[in-house]
């Protein structure tokens, strides 16, 4: 990936809503396929019995199977995050992080169904875990709308 590329996801850190909930990304695959992100637990991100916000959760989660679909296909597709659905499992009392990952293989399958069909809905799931215990926080499921472009005709 190139430089600029990577400067810009680092940006992340600073997009208001990751900044203010204190979600920081840690790590982003070389060839856009991988994000791994965390969030400490602090005064500003607790809910009222003291644990993580699960609206702060969320938003840890929300965009990024949508960005890995967006860089990879490229601008002759649309992509949209659709759905979600988020259970939370166990109490987050310290710093908690999410891996998103997308095989290569999955989005080239992804590429020929939009190709083929027009238009489909991928799935993906994902689970927020405990970086000190390794207890699964939370489980999110993730609905991302995917269409080729239509050609403009001449």
């Amino acid at each position: 990936m190139n430089f600029w590329k990577r400067l810009r996801f680092y940006f992340f850190n600073f997009y208001p809503p990751y900044f203010a909930a204190g979600i920081r990304y840690k790590r982003i695959g070389k060839d856009l396929t991988h994000f791994r992100l965390s969030m400490k637990l602090h005064w500003w991100n607790r809910n009222l019995v003291g644990t993580h916000f699960g609206g702060s959760l969320y938003s840890m989660c929300d965009p990024f199977y949508m960005l890995i679909l967006m860089e990879n296909l490229g601008e002759d597709y649309i992509v949209w995050d659709k759905a979600a659905t988020i259970r939370f499992i166990s109490p987050g009392l310290g710093k908690v992080y999410a891996e998103f990952h997308i095989p290569r293989e999955e989005i080239e399958r992804i590429r020929k169904e939009a190709d083929e069909k027009r238009k489909l809905d991928a799935f993906f799931q994902t689970k927020i875990f405990d970086e000190k215990t390794g207890k699964v926080i939370a489980e999110l499921d993730k609905v991302v709308y995917v269409r080729r472009k239509e050609r403009i005709k001449k």
